[in-house]
């Protein structure tokens, strides 16, 4: 049953919901706690990394179709403690400030937008580099390939809301990141986002290429779960776009934050 790439689809979506919508849960009660609780939270959530990593090393030669979803799992073990931390500002950047409203070049701009997230995204370029190094003519490489998308698909996210979209929800941004919605750019499109969601839909296309071209039950299943986190961060980018309530999906999760409110005042406006 595992096998059959409409389960192995609907896995991925559940998890993908699950776990953002857990991350969310965690980083808000966190929030509402103060003190060490960010801390604690990233501490007590180092368990699911030890297990990520150890699941992904197992899952490299493991040829059955639990291989394929064992690796898909660790990536997101892995790629999930690294939201955690960097959501609850335990891993994040150098710089913690608000952008000025006026009077910033868009070098400067930059800078200061990097400075945000710098150490978040040394860690994931580094975690990437160790994963590729561990699986190099491993059997079965859907863990890596799972966080390649992620990966890829987080950086081309923050690039388009650096460079600016229409639509950008800070509803779940916790109270360490609370200088981060400065750095955003709200705007009718950006020059990038075509780029993106082409590239993105030309990796979905080939996906299901090989979905459909493979003979083996962990392949088709693997190839199933790649289309599905694919699909999903070409999904994310034209949530950027179009007008949809994406946010319901997670905020009936979420303790209630009365002083939280759910705006997109203090972006920058270019349109």
């Amino acid at each position: 049953m595992l096998h059959n790439p409409w389960i192995a689809t609907l896995a991925a979506l559940f998890l993908w919901w699950f776990s953002t919508g857990a991350i969310l849960m965690v980083v808000k009660r966190a929030d509402r706690a103060g003190g060490q609780a960010h801390r604690c939270a990233v501490l007590w959530g180092l368990p699911f990394l030890v297990l990520g990593a150890a699941g992904f090393y197992t899952s490299l030669s493991d040829a059955s179709v639990a291989g394929p979803y064992i690796g898909f799992l660790s990536a997101l073990a892995i790629w999930g403690w690294i939201e955690l931390a960097f959501l609850t500002g335990t891993i994040t950047g150098p710089n913690t400030h608000v952008l000025p409203e006026k009077g910033v070049a868009e070098w400067e701009r930059f800078i200061r937008a990097w400075g945000t997230v710098a150490y978040h995204e040394m860690l994931l370029t580094a975690v990437l580099f160790i994963l590729i190094f561990t699986a190099q003519g491993a059997e079965n490489q859907f863990g890596l390939w799972s966080y390649i998308v992620l990966y890829f698909a987080r950086i081309s996210a923050k690039l388009n809301l650096f460079l600016g979209v229409p639509k950008i929800n800070t509803e779940f941004l916790p109270n360490p990141l609370a200088h981060l919605p400065s750095h955003f750019r709200h705007a009718r499109l950006n020059w990038l986002f075509p780029f993106s969601v082409t590239a993105l839909t030309f990796a979905v296309a080939c996906w299901l290429e090989r979905l459909y071209a493979v003979s083996t039950p962990s392949q088709t299943a693997g190839f199933a779960l790649l289309t599905a986190i694919t699909a999903l961060a070409l999904l994310e980018h034209w949530l950027m776009v179009l007008p949809l309530p994406d946010e319901k999906l997670w905020r009936w999760m979420l303790p209630s934050s009365p002083d939280k409110t759910t705006t997109t005042k203090g972006l920058q406006h270019d349109v």
